[in-house]
């Protein structure tokens, strides 16, 4: 049977009418030396790169917000979610200068003659396909979200991740399939494995494309250098959202560190959320064996603790900042709890996919695991969680529920 498979696929079709190979599909239409072999292997080692990176810190911070149950994310180090979460906005960015010069290189490609010369190259050309569409849906989606700008009718989260599988999978598949093509761009000019599966012909013709190269009117050199500066601006223009040191440059990201409300970042409001009128009625209420229905003013009783830790949002933004307020641990063992209980903490706003938030084991028992009544010395402002937010460790910013309400134990969702 896979013979006759092989048989099937590799049947040569026959040609279209030479009449028709016109405009694009003329011979020598693309004269740019830079279309080349080695010019779209060496492209694509470094979009790979960028998207292998990409692909698993997002696979991390979909894990940490929906964490399947052998997922286990550490409270310390603190600043490890900043990290991850900034390197996935930073190589994404990254990758979309790239992946234009990538698709720069190789665009030729879609008007060989003839257009499919067996079954088995159409089908190649057909997968190229959804390598090129999951991997464009997947940078400008993401684009769009960093500017939360939503257009679009689908729950980004959800889209992204199962997009970025088949976007890493269409990426395996296509290296796979060209593996020999690869080898050769790749490999040292004037080297044995620079020619490896070519004829003669086809080995004198690559050298002298790679000599035009060199010599023509966009030297390689250029060529790289262009695709270098176009990445490097991306990122020189963005990565201040995460690295505070280069905030005042990076014109292009949608928050920079010390700018909001007590000189943090803000994403939800208080007004979105409908939070602006909490009284002194307030009350927050801890679920347990002894029931704690506490005020503001119970909770200043409670010794108080500062932090100074970084907040992050998926986004790719983070600030750091001093935070004061109740260990969560104390809460819950005078509520009866023990300190590494699983709780859900939920939010006074009435809506949102984030109202409520579930606090492991590893992030309840830490020291440094806050609900915090002070930001930066002064009390929290509304847009930052008045009265009382919670701020925890290696978390996403959207896990840091504001407006806390109520802690109660139990497994839960984060959404909600």
């Amino acid at each position: 049977m896979t013979s006759a498979l092989d048989r099937v696929l590799g049947a040569r079709l026959p040609a279209p009418p030479e009449q028709l190979r016109r405009g694009p599909f003329r011979r020598g239409a693309f004269p740019s030396p830079l279309h080349s072999e080695r010019r779209a292997a060496r492209t694509g080692a470094f979009l790979g790169a960028a998207f292998a990176v990409c692909f698993l810190t997002g696979l991390i911070s979909h894990w940490v917000q929906q964490p399947p149950g052998w997922f286990s994310w550490p409270a310390s180090p603190s600043w490890l979610y900043r990290v991850t979460q900034g390197l996935h906005v930073a190589t994404g960015l990254a990758s979309i200068p790239l992946l234009l010069v990538k698709l720069w290189t190789v665009y030729p490609k879609l008007f060989e003659w003839p257009p499919a010369g067996s079954p088995a190259r159409a089908v190649s050309r057909l997968s190229v396909l959804v390598l090129v569409g999951a991997s464009t849906m997947q940078l400008l989606t993401g684009l769009i979200n960093i500017a939360e700008w939503y257009p679009f009718g689908f729950f980004f989260t959800t889209t992204h991740y199962w997009t970025g599988w088949l976007a890493i999978g269409a990426v395996a598949v296509h290296v796979g399939a060209k593996a020999p093509e690869i080898r050769r761009g790749l490999a040292r000019r004037g080297s044995p494995g620079a020619a490896a599966g070519l004829t003669g012909e086809q080995a004198a013709e690559r050298a002298a494309v790679d000599d035009a190269a060199e010599s023509g009117g966009v030297p390689r050199r250029a060529f790289v250098l262009a695709a270098g500066l176009g990445v490097g601006a991306v990122t020189l223009t963005t990565v201040g959202q995460t690295l505070s040191p280069l905030a005042q440059v990076s014109v292009l990201s949608p928050r920079i560190p010390g700018v909001g409300p007590q000189g943090l970042p803000v994403r939800q409001t208080a007004a979105r959320a409908g939070t602006t009128d909490v009284g002194p009625d307030y009350r927050l209420v801890v679920e347990g064996p002894r029931r704690l229905e506490l005020s503001l003013a119970d909770l200043q009783g409670f010794p108080q603790r500062t932090e100074r830790l970084p907040i992050t949002c998926v986004e790719g933004w983070s600030s750091n900042a001093t935070w004061s307020g109740v260990r969560l641990g104390d809460l819950l063992e005078a509520a009866g709890l023990p300190r590494d209980s699983e709780v859900t903490v939920e939010s006074l706003q009435t809506g949102g996919l984030y109202r409520v938030s579930t606090v492991s084991a590893p992030h309840a028992r830490s020291p440094r695991t806050l609900l915090a009544l002070r930001l930066d010395g002064a009390e929290l402002a509304p847009d930052h969680g008045y009265p009382v937010r919670l701020i925890a460790p290696n978390r996403p910013g959207v896990m840091q529920t504001k407006w806390v309400t109520r802690v109660a134990p139990g497994r839960g969702g984060i959404g909600a």
